[in-house]
């Protein structure tokens, strides 16, 4: 087996810098009935099948689409630079918001600054290249689309803002002619659908399931301590006994509730790594082998699993 290189394991979290700034959800001073609206639960939700997830993804896209369409049809700014009625890439970001909407993809925080990213890497990318000229942009378009794209991905990565559809915005930033001529207008043309799109989401979503699971990061903001640690040998929590015990159903009682940045209150979720060639989860804990990569998506999923029991 190859041994792999330095870079393999660089890695870079900007969490770490922005979440001990970043102030804790205020769902102890805000309303009930309004929390729940913006996907706050004080108990667990219950599971559900995919008949009602399908049901309600159909009616919140279907009013999500119509009320981006008619609310930019009736700004004059919009029709002063021949904006579109709604962007193509908006068609993706509601399957994400009304159907896969425990994605870690679909959370507000990837959502507006994935498109917002996209849209000003976009037209930065469709200016750059314009300042050769029209005519010799024409030949070098389809490249400026590729850049765009590729490089609001990587920067989406390094700033745990994925959000597919923005990969679509940037790329249309670039090749599409009528978003072309935008400029950067597209930038506030954006952030208005996916505020339209979000609220929508916000009411459709939290009738009978639960929107978003965090606004900002699953993990705790300002925690007492790391929630990424790397666990030592003697550590007892990497102990096989501790794997076989979670396994058998005898989970700990999970720690005291802190505030979360996320939709609702459950125990803080510690990685922990070990030699075990398995990947255990309890509440308040994800043991994952010692050797393990893990990417933002799975880890927060990991997370999201570990709030659940």
């Amino acid at each position: 087996m190859p041994r792999p290189t330095a870079h393999h394991a660089w890695n870079f979290d900007i969490d770490r810098y922005l979440n001990p700034i970043v102030p804790s959800p205020p769902w102890r001073v805000i309303p009930y009935p309004v929390a729940h609206f913006l996907g706050y639960r004080r108990t667990k939700p219950t599971n559900t099948g995919n008949v009602m997830p399908a049901f309600w993804a159909f009616i919140g896209i279907f009013c999500a689409i119509i009320i981006v369409q008619v609310v930019s049809m009736h700004i004059p700014a919009f029709e002063s630079h021949h904006a579109p009625a709604i962007v193509g890439s908006f068609g993706a970001t509601a399957v994400l918001e009304f159907y896969a909407i425990e994605s870690p993809l679909a959370q507000p925080r990837n959502t507006f600054l994935g498109q917002l990213l996209a849209s000003v890497i976009g037209v930065g990318v469709a200016k750059l290249f314009l300042l050769g000229g029209v005519a010799r942009f024409a030949g070098v378009q389809y490249v400026g689309g590729a850049l765009a794209c590729a490089a609001t991905t990587a920067l989406m990565a390094l700033t745990k803002t994925v959000h597919p559809p923005a990969g679509a915005t940037a790329l249309l930033a670039v090749v599409d002619d009528r978003l072309l001529g935008l400029g950067w207008f597209l930038v506030p043309v954006m952030m208005l659908g996916c505020a339209l799109m979000v609220a929508v989401a916000l009411v459709v979503n939290n009738i009978e399931r639960r929107y978003p699971v965090y606004w900002w990061t699953p993990d705790a903001l300002r925690p007492k301590e790391p929630i990424l640690r790397r666990a030592k040998e003697e550590d007892p929590e990497s102990a096989p006994a501790s794997a076989t015990t979670t396994n058998e159903g005898a989970a700990p009682p999970p720690p005291e509730d802190t505030d979360h940045d996320t939709a609702a209150e459950g125990p803080e979720v510690a990685h922990c790594k070990h030699d075990l060639n398995e990947v255990v989860i309890r509440p308040g804990h994800v043991l994952v082998p010692h050797d393990m990569f893990l990417t933002q998506e799975e880890a927060q999923l990991l997370e999201t699993l570990s709030r659940r029991l």
